[in-house]
This record gives C-alpha cells, structure tokens and sequence, in this order.
C-alpha cells in the first residue's frame, strides 16, 4: 500500500516517535540536497541539469507534507514521547526554509538574466534592421504600433539550446 493511501500514523510510544521524526527529518534533507543542487547548477548556467531533478523535488516534497502533517496530527504524543527530535526538526526547518529562500532567488535571478538577455537581443536585432537617416528611423511612424515599437520584428528562438 503506497504512503499517500494509508491512513494517517497513529504514535503510541517512543520508538514510533522517533522514527517519525527520523523519516521526516530524512526526507527534509534528501528535499535540501535536491534544492543545493538545482541551485548549484542554476548558478553556473546548466539549466538543464539543474531543472532535471523536478519530478524528484516533487516527490519529496510531497512526502515532507505528508509527513508534517502526520506530526500535526501526532503532537501531543509526540511532545511526550521525543520533545527533543520535535527541537530538532524545528531547527532542521528553519534551516530548510533559508535553503529554499535562497534556491528561490537564485531562480528569480537566473529568469530576469534570461529576460535581460531575450530583451537586449530582440533591441539589437531590430536596431541592425532599421536603416537610420540623421539619427532616426528612416521609415515613418505606422499608426499600428505603439511608441518606441517602431520597425520591430519579431524574434524567433530555437528552444533546442
């Protein structure tokens, strides 16, 4: 039977405390690897790599929830039978929240790169396709296109990077 289809855990005494604890506590550093890594890769410009282990942070992820929420449901018996790994896994998610706070930004950075770099290309290749006349546009303004939009192309990418 899969985890997503049991019924949630029931803790009655310290071992099974404990090793609640220890799987969640596992998953959550299994989950902070996964988003080292992506953003290691994101970082050096490998897109490809860093964005390849998504099905697996999903995965993760999903199991991490899971597993919260079997510690809600659980935190009274849980306060009784390890207070210590609940102080630890407290600590453990703080720390995991800065690890996604900072994949997060390094994600944020690496699209408005992107934009930058879509934007000053589409800029170049519209400015090499106008022929200028005394510092202006050699053809006249069209009545269709907005300003500053004058004598744009479109811009066609190969998604095949």
């Amino acid at each position: 039977m899969s985890a997503s289809t049991e019924s949630p855990l029931r803790i009655v005494d310290e071992a099974g405390a404990v090793a609640l604890v220890g799987r969640v506590m596992e998953t959550l550093r299994a989950l902070e690897d996964v988003l080292a890594r992506e953003s290691d890769h994101i970082r050096v410009g490998r897109l490809h790599q860093g964005l390849a282990e998504t099905p697996g942070k999903t995965g993760l992820s999903a199991a991490y929830l899971q597993g919260l929420e079997t510690i809600k449901a659980n935190a009274t018996a849980l306060m009784r039978f390890a207070p210590e790994g609940l102080a630890a896994l407290r600590d453990a998610h703080q720390r995991f929240t800065e690890a996604a706070a900072s994949n997060q930004a390094v994600l944020a950075t690496a699209h408005t790169v992107a934009e930058g770099l879509v934007k000053s290309l589409s800029q170049e290749l519209n400015r090499t396709r106008t022929a200028t006349v005394y510092g202006q546009s050699a053809r006249g303004p069209s009545p269709y296109l907005r300003p500053g939009m004058e004598g744009s192309q479109p811009l066609v990418l190969s998604v095949n990077l």
